[in-house]
């Protein structure tokens, strides 16, 4: 497990859907990251392309909390999830992370 990699607190607040009064979120929670600020391009689920600022790069356990859409506070910055990466080992699952663009 890479858990000594991850350094950086960041606040999460998952994206959970549509209402007829708006975006849904779930309860914030706190997720240790890895945090890498550099600009790339990226494209978003609908395809669209978009810059990303930060990719943050996480427990594997935690992917569910960034889904797209969800709210990251990194730094107090607020940023929304772009994409999600699950990236598992060829070995062993000591490599196991999510990789999370933000803008």
């Amino acid at each position: 497990m890479l858990t000594a990699w991850f350094t950086t607190p960041v606040t999460v607040t998952p994206y959970e859907g549509e209402s007829a009064y708006g975006a849904t979120y779930g309860a914030q929670q706190t997720v240790m990251v890895r945090v890498n600020d550099g600009r790339k391009l990226v494209r978003n689920s609908a395809g669209d392309e978009v810059v990303s600022e930060t990719t943050l790069y996480g427990p594997l356990e935690a992917a569910a909390a960034f889904a797209p859409e969800s709210v990251v506070t990194v730094d107090g910055r607020p940023s929304r999830v772009i994409t999600i990466a699950r990236r598992r080992g060829r070995v062993s699952n000591v490599l196991d992370h999510v990789e999370v663009t933000v803008a």
